[in-house]
């Protein structure tokens, strides 16, 4: 008996959307995606099946989507899974990461970052490296009028750390960055 995902012959295509993807991304977010058009079959993620886990964020692909409004408003994703190494002793962080934007003309589709934080499950890196990171990279792809993305990081030996890192566009167009870091 086949699925009706073989019968049909979905899981050949999304076969070779993985294997496309593998070989097509580079060492950066792919931000040539904000020229195609808000047609959903323009996002290639989103109904695609299974995603392969990538084994670095270098090689995730931040899908964006016209905003569907010229008015403010804010676009809040939150995970409690999110995973890193520590780059000093290699054990295990757990955090949950919050990123709120106010979109300018682009908003990032959810299944793609998803794929995205999810690459960060082996990497060592520090907690105010990873929630900088993930700004420069939300920044870098849909230029919103304002987002932060906060790290709250689980205790180990006793101390958590919370890090916000904040991104304002001025009039100008200019970015101006800004981080802060509590515990």
């Amino acid at each position: 008996m086949t699925s009706g995902l073989a019968r049909d012959g979905h899981w050949e295509t999304i076969i070779r959307m993985a294997r496309k993807l593998r070989t097509t991304t580079s060492g950066t977010i792919r931000t040539a995606l904000t020229t195609k058009t808000n047609a959903p079959d323009s996002l290639t993620l989103l109904g695609g099946g299974p995603m392969p886990q990538l084994s670095s964020p270098d090689e995730a692909v931040l899908e964006t989507f016209v905003s569907p409004s010229a008015r403010d408003y804010e676009v809040t994703f939150f995970t409690k899974e999110f995973t890193s190494h520590c780059p000093v002793t290699g054990q295990p962080d757990f955090a949950e990461i919050t990123i709120r934007y106010t979109p300018d003309r682009r908003c990032i589709e959810s299944k793609s970052l998803k794929q995205y934080l999810g690459a960060y499950r082996n990497q060592a890196v520090f907690a105010e490296g990873i929630t900088n990171r993930i700004l420069d990279d939300v920044v870098r792809a849909i230029a919103p009028r304002h987002a932060v993305v906060v790290g709250d990081f689980s205790p180990r030996g006793g101390i958590g750390i919370r890090v916000e890192a904040v991104h304002e566009a001025t009039r100008e167009g200019r970015k101006v960055p800004s981080s802060k870091k509590s515990r």
